[in-house]
C-alpha cells in the first residue's frame, strides 16, 4: 500500500503476524524513488502484544532504514489503512508506537486526528542553515525537534544541505523546522508556515511531529504553553492544538495505491 499525509509519503507494509525480516537494505530499497516504490519511510503494520494496551503497533522506519520513535503523518496514514482494510471500524482506537500509545480518530472525510502526547519544550539551541545560526526551541514530541521561528522567508533556505546542530544536545540527530508566522491571531488560533529537514530522510513535504513542535515553539516564544494554529507545509495544511498534558494533530490521510511486492526482488535484498 502507498499513502501520504500532506504529501509526506509512506509504504504501508502489512505484517500482521510479525513474519517479515525488515532489514535496512529492504527499507532503503522500498523507499528509493528509482529502484523501489519511493517514500519518505515505511510503516509496518503489526499486531501489538496484549500487554501493550493496543491491538496494533506502528513500526516506523525512516527512508535510510533507521528506526524512528514516532511519525505524526505516518500515524494518520497507518490509521486510515487499518480502517480501509477492515481491521478497525471508523472512529477512535489506540495504536502502539515506540513513543507510547496514541489514540487516533478517523473521520468520514478521510482526515484523521491523532493524540500526539505531550510536546515538551526542553531548552533552546541553534540550527546552522545557509551559514547562519537560527535560534529555536528543542521540543520532544516522542522524537527530537529543533523548531526555529524566523523572519526570513522559509522558502529562501537551501535544505539540500543538512542543517547543523549541537550533537551534545541531540546525540541521536534531530528534525529541524524553519517557521514563519503568517498570522498570530487567525480564526483558528495562529497561522504558521513550515519547512522541515528530517533526520534520516532530508527535506520532506511535511512532518506531523514537526508541525506539533513548530506550534509548541511558537507558543514558547510568547511565554505560552497552550494554544492552537494551522500549519502550512509544502504538501498542504494541518491543524495543531497544544494542551497542558497532550497535543493533537488533524490532517488528511490519503491512500493512493495497493499491490504486491515481487518475491524474487524482496529475497534478493536479504
Amino acid at each position: 500500500m502507498k499513502g501520504h499525509g500532506t504529501e509526506n509519503d509512506f509504504v504501508v507494509l502489512p505484517d500482521l503476524d510479525d513474519q517479515l525480516d525488515l532489514t535496512v537494505a529492504r527499507v532503503q530499497a522500498l523507499c528509493d524513488r528509482q529502484r523501489g516504490l519511493g517514500a519518505d519511510g515505511v510503516l509496518r503494520v503489526v499486531r501489538a502484544g496484549v500487554e501493550s494496551g493496543a491491538e496494533w503497533f506502528m513500526d516506523y522506519r525512516n527512508a535510510d532504514g533507521s528506526i524512528a520513535e514516532m511519525c505524526g503523518n505516518g500515524l494518520r496514514v497507518f490509521a486510515r489503512y487499518l480502517v480501509d482494510a477492515g481491521h478497525q471500524p471508523q472512529g477512535s482506537f489506540v495504536v502502539a508506537t515506540r513513543a507510547g500509545n496514541k489514540t487516533v480518530t478517523t473521520h468520514p472525510d478521510g482526515s484523521v486526528t491523532n493524540d500526539m502526547g505531550p510536546a515538551r519544550v526542553t531548552g533552546t539551541s541553534i540550527a546552522a542553515v545557509d551559514g547562519a545560526g537560527i535560534g529555536g526551541f528543542a521540543v520532544d514530541v516522542g522524537n527530537p525537534h529543533l523548531a526555529c521561528v524566523t523572519d526570513v522567508p522559509v522558502g529562501s533556505f537551501d535544505l539540500t544541505v543538512p542543517p547543523g546542530f549541537d550533537p551534545a544536545m541531540f546525540p541521536h540527530g534531530v528534525n529541524v523546522e524553519l517557521i514563519n508566522v503568517i498570522d498570530p491571531e487567525s480564526a483558528r488560533g495562529g497561522a504558521l508556515r513550515m519547512r522541515v529537514y528530517e533526520r534520516g530522510v532530508g527535506e520532506t513535504r511535511s512532518c506531523g511531529t514537526g508541525t506539533v513542535a513548530s506550534v509548541a515553539s511558537w507558543l514558547a516564544g510568547q511565554g505560552r504553553t497552550t494554544g492552537s494554529a494551522t500549519v502550512d507545509v509544502l504538501g498542504g495544511q494541518v491543524f495543531v492544538t497544544i494542551e497542558p498534558t497532550t497535543s493533537t494533530l488533524t490532517g488528511p490521510a490519503v491512500l493512493v495505491a495497493r499491490g504486491e511486492l515481487d518475491k524474487s526482488w524482496w529475497d534478493a535484498l536479504a
